[in-house]
């Protein structure tokens, strides 16, 4: 009898000590930044951007709005990022997010959800609805695309260069995508990946940008005009293709969000 009962309280502390282990576990394994200054940009101020810093040791964001901020973080077209109070927008944000050592972007891109629903008490529900997408998929002439193995870099894959034209650098599709979905936000079509590409990708872009209405195409410079449009370039050049689709389209709805305080 004395036997069964201490082989009972065996199990129970064998139980206890397992859920412990896995309550650290999961909290251990929430990634956060080691240390935030989050602080209003005074008005007037200009707009920045959003970057990893050097060696993916946190995240510096310079006049960027929470919607921005949103969108970057969760890779979600800005025109789907809905709801919220008329601040996501107007209002500009400096954060600067030191971590405690070097981590994935994917972790820092964790890093600065969690700041979101630390600091600005985000919380968001996901809606989809049935409705126009572009599907992005390998043209029947093959990727055209260098493949990129080197290791992180923590630069933006996507910027400018001269004339206009975009180089990308180490670029999932992925964030090919969710770029694209930028460029055509005209079309509030989002761009969804059926490309079966796993890896990452240099390559260079030069295509006609859509033009607001009313604009003079004499304003442009010569060599813009004889750029094809987004579609013919992307096949010409990357070797990849956007096709008109119906499908499901995700959007993040904003429930509640505050300002904090400064710090």
């Amino acid at each position: 009898m004395e036997l069964r009962a201490n082989m009972v309280s065996m199990r129970i502390l064998l139980i206890g000590s397992l859920m412990i282990a896995t309550l650290a576990s999961a909290q251990e394994k929430r990634l956060t930044f080691e240390v935030a200054s989050i602080k209003p940009v005074k008005p007037g101020g200009r707009g920045g951007g959003i970057k990893p810093k050097p060696a993916g040791q946190g995240y510096d964001a310079v006049g960027a709005t929470v919607r921005l901020m949103i969108s970057l973080m969760y890779r979600m077209p800005i025109q789907h990022v809905t709801g919220g109070p008329g601040w996501l927008d107007s209002d500009l944000w400096d954060v600067e997010a030191k971590a405690d050592k070097s981590y994935s972007i994917d972790d820092l891109h964790t890093m600065f959800q969690n700041l979101l629903a630390d600091e600005f008490k985000l919380k968001f529900h996901k809606q989809i609805k049935e409705g126009p997408v572009y599907a992005l998929t390998v043209d029947k002439s093959g990727p055209k695309m260098k493949v990129n193995d080197s290791p992180q870099d923590y630069e933006i894959p996507i910027g400018g260069g001269r004339s206009g034209i975009i180089n990308g650098k180490r670029v999932p599709m992925e964030y090919l995508c969710y770029w694209l979905g930028q460029v055509l936000r005209n079309d509030d079509r989002q761009v969804i990946d059926k490309t079966g590409l796993k890896g990452n990708y240099d390559f260079t872009l030069a295509f006609m940008p859509d033009l607001p209405p009313g604009f003079d195409r004499a304003n442009l410079p010569p060599e813009f005009l004889e750029r094809p449009s987004i579609f013919d370039a992307l096949r010409a050049q990357l070797g990849l293709k956007l096709e008109a689709q119906k499908g499901p389209v995700e959007y993040y709805v904003i429930d509640h969000v505050e300002k904090p305080p400064e710090n």
